[in-house]
């Protein structure tokens, strides 16, 4: 383990013993460091609460929705956060809530936000009235229901295309995102389109572009994003935050674009009434780039790529400071042939004995001359778009930049040699690093160098809060050597590296009221420093016996109050080290870092959960996806560590579907082929199958969004339809006599579904424990402030 500074560590010891609350609000004079200055979205944000009294949120209407059911007509709507005034036996308390049909009151609701109307039909039209002192508040808007227990979202999908290489792609809806975009109470829906040839970065072969489309819920496209072919397509690539980054009540989309990218606005009537690329830097028009530039690269155009930097080898700064070898013989460990600097010629000789001999005498998946499709050179920016009209308002140079093609971040370093994978691995998030407004994180990198920047959007442009780079892993030989798990050369947040997930999460894991970036297993505090990186010994069975070593990478991270019985945030984490890791599967102290419970694999534990699946235990089970029939004790675990089962529920996403606050599983995994998703009860068993729909992303088995978009406080399914023309909305319908807010007004839980789209998708935890047996006085009273309405 790497520790905070004694003064750090003397805080969190203090805070983790006192404060088990989750950030709801922070003190006006704490939640405003002098990181963020006077210029962070001033003249924006007055509440219509509690006037700057907590935590920016979106303001949100009632959210009514109704669903035709075999029972009658089920309703659901919102309790909003800035309604609550306490706790209840059964839930928050509340206004009361007056339910009317055609006109007509029907029902007072005083224990939930939800009811069953048994004399409904689906010409009926319902609306909803606070009642709070025997004073009604403003009818919602009225609704009337769906046929059955889902909504079909229309899409207008991007048209065919045809690779440079000749191959026919087609389109898929894929991440979504959620945001009110015009300020209206409502969300729209934002949909990332990826291409069937889609690519993991070490990968070969072209890709179609990527399109992402903003969508009011009646299938009106507002406006579509095409990012160009210098954007390559997977899950690696973009990441889209949607947020209302300045306060103005309308979301904003940020997001990594290139010079092609385009914005396409839409009128009334579907047609496309403008197009427009982003403004590249004057530095780039000035250089002489253009959107008309490609530089996706063919077989023969990465060839010349090597040709040029071998003809340049002994210019490159790590040769002269004699950190690397003299010669390129020297660094394949053949007798040296040739003098420096290289010819055109002797370049042409070398990359073809490393093309043909040295990479395929490595691995026999170093088929170098089929490599075509990447875009390891040009410019890479950052661009604010408005979420409303796509109207860009402000693009800068990506931080940090790629730097070359990955042999720096160790691309050629190890036996499978792959350009273009260490480098192109984004990452990004939400988070609340004052305490009170949303910042943007973006990251670089997580294997090696890993980079983390943070950026606050006052309206106007961009302001930089922190940057966070382990810099490079040092390598002696850059075409022969390990790079994973060697501290980075920035002695500040060397140990960063290789500690990187596919996602990350910001959450209050020290209770200051500030938000930390959870970076799989290391956490940057909120002003940027390294909180800590952990470590651990490897046991006895493992490669690194007895050695103080990083729990390391891995693709499930995990972040919440998942043991309601000690004080503070827990992190569940699985990981792919094999024998070189001390730890397979992990929980861990979100405020130290340190490992309450886990066990070693051995192996490349690959994926991971945790949720209420068993209401008779006390809180949260966790497990990963090592099968039962392995010779390890893995399987499904309590939150104090009790091994409970050797079978264990699904683990490509959850959502909280049932009534008595258990969580449930989304199935649908595919690998040959696909499979329908369904929502299944460890308990109970399957209670939906999603007839018509398709998750995405193959073995990740992830639909296109799990969150509380409307009704209660339950989540929302929405998956593709299987013909590709929709989103499709599901609903659940069961009555609950529970009341709780909606949880898109608790801000660790609308963070992470801002970075849920993220690399390989996450659900989305709530600041505070969320299960079955929920102590209702331990759930905070959110004090947020929202932009009136």
């Amino acid at each position: 383990m790497r520790p905070p500074s004694s003064i750090r560590r003397a805080l969190i010891t203090s805070l983790a013993a006192l404060l088990c609350l989750p950030l709801m609000a922070a003190p006006a004079s704490a939640a405003h460091g002098s990181r963020h200055g006077s210029g962070h979205g001033s003249g924006h944000g007055s509440g219509h609460g509690r006037p700057d009294a907590g935590v920016r949120l979106e303001h949100l209407d009632r959210g009514l929705v109704a669903a035709t059911t075999s029972g009658g007509v089920f309703l659901s709507w919102r309790l909003l956060g800035d309604e609550v005034t306490g706790h209840g036996d059964t839930g928050m308390r509340g206004p009361a809530f007056r339910v009317y049909r055609d006109g007509r009151p029907i029902a007072t609701v005083t224990d939930s936000t939800n009811h069953l109307d048994p004399a409904g039909t689906r010409a009926s039209e319902y609306r909803v009235a606070p009642v709070a002192r025997g004073r009604e508040g403003r009818r919602s808007a009225a609704v009337k229901p769906w046929v059955k227990s889902f909504y079909d979202l229309k899409l207008r999908k991007p048209a065919d295309g045809v690779t440079p290489a000749g191959e026919a792609f087609t389109y898929t809806a894929n991440d979504m995102s959620v945001g009110d975009v015009d300020g209206d109470g409502r969300y729209e829906y934002v949909v990332k389109w990826d291409p069937s040839n889609s690519k993991d970065v070490s990968q070969r072969g072209y890709t179609g572009n990527t399109y992402v489309d903003t969508y009011e819920l009646d299938g009106t496209l507002r406006w579509r994003l095409d990012l160009g072919v210098n954007i390559r397509s997977g899950a690696h690539y973009t990441q889209f935050q949607v947020y209302d980054f300045d306060g103005d009540g309308r979301s904003e989309m940020m997001l990594k674009t290139a010079p092609g990218t385009k914005i396409i606005r839409y009128g009334s009537r579907g047609q496309v009434v403008s197009e427009r690329h982003v403004t590249m830097p004057r530095q780039d028009v000035r250089a002489g780039y253009s959107h008309q530039d490609d530089y996706r690269q063919s077989a023969a155009d990465y060839f010349d790529h090597i040709v040029e930097m071998f003809a340049k080898w002994h210019e490159r700064p790590e040769v002269v400071a004699k950190r690397w070898p003299a010669t390129l013989e020297e660094a394949f460990g053949i007798e040296p042939a040739h003098e420096y600097p290289l010819s055109h010629e002797d370049a042409v000789e070398l990359a073809t004995y490393f093309v043909d001999v040295y990479a395929p005498g490595r691995s026999g998946n170093n088929r170098l001359r089929e490599f075509e499709g990447f875009v390891l050179t040009g410019p890479e920016y950052l661009s604010v778009l408005d979420g409303a009209t796509g109207r860009e308002l402000q693009t800068i140079p990506y931080k940090p930049g790629r730097g070359d093609d990955g042999l720096m971040w160790g691309d050629y370093a190890m036996s499978r040699i792959e350009p273009g994978n260490r480098v192109d691995r984004f990452l990004s998030a939400v988070a609340y690093l004052d305490g009170r407004r949303p910042s943007a994180v973006f990251a670089r990198g997580y294997y090696t160098r890993t980079t983390l920047v943070a950026y606050d959007w006052n309206g106007r442009r961009l302001e930089e809060v922190w940057y966070a780079d382990s810099g490079h892993a040092p390598m002696a030989n850059p075409f022969n050597a390990s790079p994973h798990g060697v501290p980075g050369s920035n002695p500040e947040y060397a140990d960063l590296t290789t500690q990187g997930f596919h996602s990350m999460s910001a959450a209050d894991v020290d209770g200051d009221g500030r938000q930390e970036i959870v970076y799989g297993a290391a956490t940057i505090d909120d002003d940027g420093d390294l909180l800590y990186s952990s470590f651990a010994e490897g046991p006895p069975q493992s490669s690194v016996p007895g050695q103080n070593v990083r729990l390391g990478h891995g693709d499930a991270l995990h972040v919440g109050d998942f043991d309601p019985g000690r004080p503070g945030l827990e992190i569940w984490t699985v990981h792919e080290g094999g024998t070189w890791a001390p730890y397979g599967w992990a929980l861990r102290d979100a405020a130290t870092g340190e490992v309450i419970h886990g066990g070693y694999s051995g192996r490349d534990t690959g994926r991971g959960m945790v949720g209420d699946v068993d209401p008779a235990i006390r809180g949260m089970e966790a497990w990963s996806s090592v099968p039962p029939d392995e010779g390890i004790q893995a399987g499904l675990w309590s939150a104090r560590g009790e091994h409970l089962d050797r079978v264990t529920p699904g683990t490509n996403m959850s959502i909280r579907w049932a009534a008595d606050m258990t969580t449930q599983l989304v199935n649908g995994t595919a690998t040959t082929e696909l499979q329908t998703p369904t929502i299944d009860d460890w308990k109970r068993g399957t209670v939906l199958t999603a007839e018509g729909t398709l998750t995405n992303n193959w073995t990740k088995g992830n639909p296109g969004l799990v969150a509380d978009v409307f009704g209660d406080w339950r989540e929302e399914l929405l998956v593709r339809t299987a013909g590709g023309d929709a989103v499709r909305i599901y609903l659940s319908t069961e009555v609950t006599g529970r009341k709780m807010y909606t949880l898109m007004h608790d801000p660790q839980y609308r963070a992470d579904v801002a970075r849920q789209q993220t690399a390989y998708n996450q659900p989305a935890y709530p600041g505070f424990y969320f299960g079955s047996d929920i102590d209702w006085s331990r759930v905070p009273v959110p004090r947020i402030s929202t932009p009136k309405g």
